[in-house]
């Protein structure tokens, strides 16, 4: 079986949106899989501040956000296929975290698939969090599939986007859960200091730890649990930022302090080879300061993985939605039983 899918991926640090054109392939039970064509849509500042602030608006407003935001989608994705004349199967959409609270049974990723197909005129897959979370899962995370099924040559696969997080295998069972906040909060910093992001891990660099802030910061009762666990912005706003502030010290000592932190918490759940993703794996003075405190091979995944992994397995859930396959493990996300997660919209 081939499949030709575009995974969409717009993460916690609003960068933009990744586009992914991905193939897929399933012989004698082994999937291979390759990126052809891939980009990054920079949001404008209009659209960015949009879905910044699209928690705290008024339910009509954000209504109207997100058939916005989908048919913003839809039409980047239709001048992408046009641009690279490309045949596509399906779209697969993560959209936009917008609410994360699975204790209270909630998630809400905005970025209406109803509005991409229309706008892309292509079948569009989309929601695939809220199936688990109504299981009574995390919702969270999802990519462990991928990682199992197309990664499994790695004993480790760490994603570190705005939040880290890892997957592995264990008693035959895939495990997952997220480590610590990361880039959602180095580029706070970054943005007081002018930037969007901290290039190189240069400021942070230049910084110094200030040890009564790190204490504090790994003592947070989230590192403490060994149930399975996800992160939300609302867990760094009510728990990361208060002791930031209190600190009194730098933009670039905090800078310099979170990444220990970070650290501290990543090298504490790594315990074999780990293949490395996300943006942070382009964060040199983080990988120096981890590789620092492990014992273990660090393998960076090829620039095009590294950036567009998450598009590509979302690509791949759409896969596993349209096959009416397992997309969804219990065993990482904590739910009543495994699922196939997702919403179809033909065209």
């Amino acid at each position: 079986m081939f499949y030709r899918v575009i995974g969409l991926m717009s993460g916690t640090s609003l960068d933009g949106l990744d586009i992914a054109y991905c193939l897929f392939s399933l012989k004698d039970n082994q999937w291979s899989y390759s990126i052809e064509k891939a980009e990054t849509i920079e949001y404008s500042k209009q659209l960015r501040d949009k879905l910044i602030k699209a928690e705290n608006t008024s339910s009509y407003e954000f209504v109207r956000i997100d058939k916005e935001f989908g048919h913003f989608i839809g039409k980047e994705v239709r001048k992408f296929i046009d641009k690279h004349n490309i045949e596509v199967d399906f779209i697969a959409s993560h959209g936009q975290t917008i609410f994360h609270q699975p204790n209270i049974n909630l998630t809400t990723q905005i970025g209406d698939i109803n509005s991409i197909a229309a706008e892309a005129r292509i079948k569009t897959i989309g929601d695939f969090r809220r199936l688990d979370v109504a299981l009574g899962g995390q919702g969270a995370p999802l990519v462990p599939i991928g990682d199992r099924l197309l990664f499994s040559q790695y004993d480790y696969c760490l994603n570190l986007g705005g939040f880290s997080n890892i997957s592995f295998e264990k008693e035959s069972k895939r495990i997952a859960f997220d480590i610590c906040p990361l880039n959602i909060v180095l580029n706070l910093l970054a943005e007081r200091q002018g930037l969007t992001y901290d290039k190189d891990g240069l400021l942070a660099r230049s910084g110094k730890v200030d040890n009564t802030l790190l204490v504090k910061l790994n003592a947070l009762d989230f590192y403490k649990k060994v149930e399975k666990k996800s992160l939300g912005k609302e867990w760094v706003i009510e728990n990361v930022l208060p002791l930031l502030k209190e600190a009194k010290i730098s933009t670039i000592d905090l800078m310099s302090t979170f990444v220990e932190h970070a650290t501290d918490q990543l090298a504490n759940n790594i315990n074999g080879d780990v293949l490395i993703t996300g943006g942070g794996a382009f964060n040199k003075y983080l990988i120096e300061r981890l590789e620092t405190k492990l014992n273990y091979i660090i393998s960076r995944a090829e620039p095009i993985i590294i950036n567009y992994k998450e598009a590509l397995i979302f690509a791949f859930l759409g896969v596993l939605r349209e096959r009416k396959e397992i997309n969804t493990l219990s065993s990482v996300t904590g739910a009543k039983k495994d699922s196939c997660g997702g919403i179809i919209v033909e065209y």
